[in-house]
């Protein structure tokens, strides 16, 4: 469980994809004064260079974030403008460094990572931030922490799925943390593999109040993911059209499967 490191997908089209809807997401929760609580379970390090081998070494960088031209108009695009202005051209923002660079000074951001190298970039990537930083796994520590104050919040669910078991511990872990923390908004990531095990996941989460966004890659390896997936759990108000603004900006990397869309909002 601790063999992943983000650095060879960072920039990817999956990311592309969980990074806007993560920003757009931000950008309704903080329109109004009042701080949220943002949560993380599965942080990793939150920087990453795009230029490092990991990342040439799988190409996923090229296909995704390479193919677009950041719009400083968007809260994604100013998210990555603003993290190559502080790091460098070929800088690339994590999750946890899309919300740093999104949050605002009343709210708060709590992270989990396990794996112990990542743990370290993250807590040194983060040094002086004010985020409290967990080595612990993230599923355990965000169950006995909730409810976060403050009490509206976000919670992002980015495992690495190289487990089986994942797709059954994801469903769990939101079904009870709903329970503990209604007022949480959430948003899972999932891959889409031939396996197709995610059906088994969206299945499982159907009886909550969740919208669904599935999303293929315009350039598909030849092997493994082909698509990515979204499951956002107690959407905040005027959510209706977030993954449409997802769609427009990554239309050059990711293709919509607007069947999965539809389909969902039927059962809402």
């Amino acid at each position: 469980m601790l063999s992943y490191q983000h650095g060879y997908h960072a920039g990817g089209p999956a990311d592309l994809h969980k990074h806007a809807a993560l920003a757009e997401l931000l950008a309704l929760l903080t329109a109004k004064p009042r701080g949220i609580s943002y949560v993380e379970t599965h942080a990793g390090r939150g920087l990453y260079d795009l230029a490092a081998p990991e990342a040439l070494k799988t190409g996923e960088a090229a296909a995704g974030v390479g193919r677009l031209a950041p719009d400083p108009a968007t809260p994604f695009g100013r998210a990555v403008l603003r993290s190559r202005d502080l790091h460098g051209p070929v800088a690339y923002p994590g999750s946890p460094l899309v919300a740093g660079n999104l949050l605002r000074d009343q709210d708060r951001m709590v992270l989990f990572e396990l794996h112990p190298a990542e743990h370290g970039a993250l807590t040194g990537n983060f040094a002086g931030s004010g985020a409290a930083i967990h080595r612990r796994d993230g599923f355990e520590g965000a169950l006995a922490l909730a409810p976060f104050r403050p009490r509206k919040g976000l919670v992002l669910i980015d495992p690495s799925y190289e487990l089986k078991s994942d797709y059954a511990a994801a469903a769990r872990f939101v079904t009870a943390l709903i329970r503990k923390w209604p007022e949480a908004t959430v948003l899972l990531w999932y891959p889409i593999l031939p396996a197709m095990r995610h059906e088994t996941l969206k299945s499982h989460l159907a009886p909550l109040p969740v919208l669904v966004d599935e999303a293929t890659f315009r350039a598909p390896p030849t092997r493994g993911m082909t698509g990515s997936g979204l499951i956002l759990v107690n959407a905040p108000h005027h959510s209706e059209t977030l993954f449409d603004r997802v769609h427009a900006q990554t239309a050059a990397v990711l293709r919509p499967d607007r069947s999965a869309m539809r389909q969902t909002r039927r059962r809402t």
